[in-house]
């Protein structure tokens, strides 16, 4: 009795896979190892980036939130640590988003820090 492969669930397997390496250069698109290996690959990266996302936003707010302190003639640290004394709780995406934005509202946060 011959063997049963399944030959169209396999197929099926492998041009699903292929249609998601559309657009990848050269055999990383059309030959199947190939194109499975970066397709894995990039799953990886892209667990690894949902992650990396965070910390790069975290840092980017706090650049921002230095920059609009430094105008204010504070540190970032300083402001940070004075905002904590106050008892203000904001956290630092809003922050940035004041110190971009809404520069008098940021002055005003940054004056009750300095007190």
């Amino acid at each position: 009795m011959p063997r049963s492969v399944n030959h169209v669930a396999s197929r099926a397997k492998r041009k699903r896979i292929l249609k998601l390496t559309r657009g990848y250069f050269g055999a990383r698109r059309n030959v199947w190892t190939v194109a499975k290996n970066t397709w894995e690959k990039g799953l990886t990266y892209a667990f690894r980036d949902r992650r990396n996302k965070k910390r790069n936003f975290r840092a980017l707010w706090i650049q921002r939130i230095n920059a609009g302190a430094r105008l204010e003639g504070l540190s970032y640290s300083r402001l940070m640590g004075g905002l904590k004394e106050a008892g203000i709780e904001i956290n630092r995406k809003v922050l940035a988003d004041l110190a971009m934005n809404n520069p008098e509202a940021f002055k005003a946060v940054v004056a009750k820090a300095k007190k």
